[in-house]
């Protein structure tokens, strides 16, 4: 029996805030994510730039604890991966963060020492975006050229509209919308921005993100929806609208409960225990709305364990 390795590709995010500054120092690094028009340039771009928006990071970590629990959260769905697999095969799971560890490479040696003879790559990211999905893939391949193991690799691109993923989003959606009762209510879709110039070169990232949003939608007809984009950084024009920007509408409308889901985030993070529970929510109460509920990121639920483990499977029987 061939033993096969799933591997979770994620962003990443710093533990603590002593990694801040070498995890932004990474990330600016990444032509896939910033295309620094001088390519020899960018490890300078990038040490300077780090430099200057640390603290912004670093205050946003101390707010939620003093890092973010992506890592962590992302070891637990491995370990329940591993478990919903066992019986299916021979299966080893593993994490890779793009910026820092474990990486790619540190995926791709564990996989050669354990003798792996089939890779899949399994993105953390429902919506295909360059800067995210593209840019892990390209890091596992990279990985596993450099550990010249010649473990053939698999490739899922994107799930926005994978059944178990709704329905495990549906799930914790219809919790929130319960709590809501009896209130004037909204349901706000909220996915990660990315620059405008992205969409005009052909990314889909937003035709993709329309798609998980008009289908997770249509499982609740009776409350109106709309999709809003949050965590803009940078110059330039990204998509809209904003989530804030969302959220003061609402408000002056007459919407009484705005309960939030996180589209393209399918673990807890800062993005969601900053930029939504602290930042959105006193929005929303700038807004004059009076209940503001967020959707919990899907991390381990059972539901969304075992999207991930159809999702493995079927990549496997593909050609």
């Amino acid at each position: 029996m061939a033993r096969v390795g799933v591997v979770l590709l994620t962003m990443g995010e710093p533990e603590s805030l002593d990694q801040v500054r070498p995890f932004l120092r990474q990330l600016l690094a990444d032509r896939d994510l910033v295309p620094f028009p001088v390519p020899s340039l960018q490890p300078l771009f990038a040490w300077a730039v780090s430099g200057l928006r640390q603290a912004g990071l670093r205050r946003r970590l101390a707010a939620i604890g003093g890092g973010s629990p992506l890592v962590r959260l992302t070891y637990q769905q491995r370990a329940r991966l591993k478990e919903a697999l066992h019986g299916a095969g021979d299966f080893r799971v593993y994490a890779a963060m793009r910026y820092g560890r474990p990486s790619a490479r540190d995926a791709a040696a564990r996989m050669t020492a354990e003798g792996v003879d089939q890779a899949v790559a399994l993105p953390l990211y429902p919506q295909y975006c360059r800067a995210t999905t593209g840019s892990s893939l390209h890091d596992l391949r990279r990985g596993l050229q450099e550990a010249e193991a010649g473990i053939p690799l698999k490739e899922l691109r994107s799930w926005p509209q994978h059944p178990g993923y709704l329905a495990a989003l549906a799930e914790l959606t219809a919790g929130a919308l319960a709590k809501a009762a009896g209130r004037r209510t909204h349901l706000l879709f909220s996915a990660h921005g990315v620059p405008q110039s992205f969409i005009d070169a052909g990314d889909p990232y937003l035709n993709e993100v329309r798609l998980t949003a008009e289908a997770l939608g249509r499982l609740f007809p009776d409350t109106p929806s709309s999709l809003a984009f949050q965590s803009r950084t940078g110059r330039g024009r990204w998509l809209g609208p904003d989530t804030a920007e969302e959220l003061a509408r609402l408000g002056r409308v007459g919407v009484q409960a705005a309960v939030v889901v996180p589209l393209s985030f399918v673990c807890d993070n800062s993005e969601t225990l900053y930029d939504l529970d602290i930042e959105l929510r006193a929005a929303a109460e700038a807004a004059g709305i009076k209940a503001f509920l967020r959707v919990p990121a899907l991390n381990d639920s059972p539901g969304f364990i075992a999207a991930l483990k159809d999702l493995a499977l079927s990549a496997l029987k593909t050609a």
